[in-house]
């Protein structure tokens, strides 16, 4: 018979049956508003045959993250996460049946599909500072890892079973039926997500105006060393590893051939690599110096494995790469965020992790348009071998911060 030690060590976030919902709900929602993502982009080709206005609508997808991701941080530190998250799958249902409603009625043009993508890419940032602070309170502090590694495995899964469901469904059947599913799996995720208790947010002294929060909220941020580390290393990770998935199609055309089955299995390999990285994080406990320890080795290992790109060329050489850069890029996001949410007392979870996601998403689009500008004047091998050894010199001075995480270790277990 196993000690209750190791028994508990081995605890998954599955053993608490209030994630299992949880869990199902979050397939089904990742998978709908990737499968919302690809018809969005798909009808702006469709209704105008221009790249522009495939452009347009995927910025209007992501700016909302950007400029009201704050707000909605503050408003998850306010709200009971658990309405938020059910008020947020109601707006995505609402969404798709409109656009479903147009398309039948063939009133569905490039301008009110300009504003749905507003509208969908704002759901999406109110979204995920809500689902972000909910996690802590549905899971015990041990299992937030663990919780946390299974989402990432969820969402890399869904970002490509999404795409290649809506595309299959689209060739055989049409919008209709697409835009159907959708919105039967965010019903869906609405109804298993009343199976969880509520989550009230924190108890406040006295009460405060938006924008006061919102200063707050930088403030804490500030203030705190702990978490200015770990964003500094979600940093240096978006700038790096999560640059290099975002030039995937450039880097396809200048190292592996180019051909559209080279960029899909290198990107496949992307994917394989993200869900395995996923899977590491999601077999850690809740220990701070442990995970930290896991996420330096990952810095380090994602700038080495770059580096010897310099000498290869070739798809053979480059599914390797890419599928190790990704999985410790993955390891990576999700430790720190795991770190994160060790690290945050509830009263300022969404608005500190709210910021956190403008970083891990942010970082990846200026690192993409850094690395590309230079690789136009020295090639990719170089490119990478530069930022590489960049990546090492920041990892270098964040690792003599490392004695913070193992403070907070000790008065984790103090406290326990």
């Amino acid at each position: 018979m196993s000690s209750p030690s190791i028994s508990k060590s081995r605890r998954t976030a599955f053993s608490e049956p209030v994630f299992r919902p949880y869990f199902l709900a979050a397939c089904f929602a990742t998978l709908g508003t990737w499968i919302v993502r690809f018809m969005i982009g798909w009808f702006a080709w469709h209704l105008t045959e221009s790249a522009f206005w495939v452009g347009a609508v995927s910025a209007l997808l992501l700016v909302p993250t950007f400029a009201l991701s704050p707000l909605f941080g503050v408003l998850s530190d306010r709200l009971d996460t658990r309405n938020g998250i059910i008020i947020t799958a109601t707006c995505n249902t609402l969404i798709a049946v409109t656009l479903t409603a147009l398309y039948l009625l063939g009133r569905l043009s490039i301008e009110p599909l300009l504003l749905f993508a507003l509208a969908f890419g704002s759901v999406t940032a109110a979204h995920q500072p809500m689902r972000l602070a909910l996690m802590p309170r549905i899971l015990p502090r041990e299992l937030l890892p663990s919780g946390i590694g299974y989402s990432a495995i969820v969402f890399n899964t869904s970002r490509i079973i999404g795409p290649a469901l809506a595309a299959a469904l689209l060739t055989v059947s049409g919008p209709f039926w697409v835009f159907a599913l959708a919105t039967a799996l965010f019903v869906t995720t609405a109804i298993l997500l009343r199976r969880l208790p509520n989550a009230p947010a924190a108890e406040r002294d006295q009460p405060a105006s938006v924008l006061n929060d919102m200063g707050a909220g930088f403030r804490f941020i500030a203030q705190t060393p702990m978490i200015r580390l770990i964003l500094a290393m979600t940093l240096v990770n978006g700038l790096l590893g999560r640059s290099v998935t975002e030039l995937l199609p450039a880097i396809s055309g200048h190292l592996a051939g180019g051909t559209p089955s080279a960029l899909a299995t290198l990107t496949a390999s992307a994917g394989a690599g993200s869900i395995l990285g996923g899977w590491v994080t999601s077999r850690q406990s809740g220990n701070p110096g442990r995970i930290s320890w896991l996420v330096y080795l990952a810095l380090c290992v994602s700038a080495l494995v770059l580096m010897p790109v310099i000498l290869l060329h070739g798809l053979v050489a480059m599914v390797p790469v890419i599928f190790v850069s990704s999985l410790f890029m993955t390891v990576i996001g999700t430790g720190s965020q795991a770190l994160l949410q060790l690290t945050v007392d509830n009263a300022y979870r969404g608005r500190v992790l709210s910021i956190w996601s403008m970083v891990s998403l942010g970082a990846p689009s200026i690192g993409a348009f850094s690395m590309g500008a230079v690789a136009e004047s020295f090639g990719f091998g170089w490119t990478l071998l530069i930022f590489s050894l960049v990546a090492l010199g920041l990892t270098a001075l964040l690792w003599q911060r490392r004695h913070r995480f193992y403070t907070l270790d000790g008065a984790t277990h103090s406290t326990s």
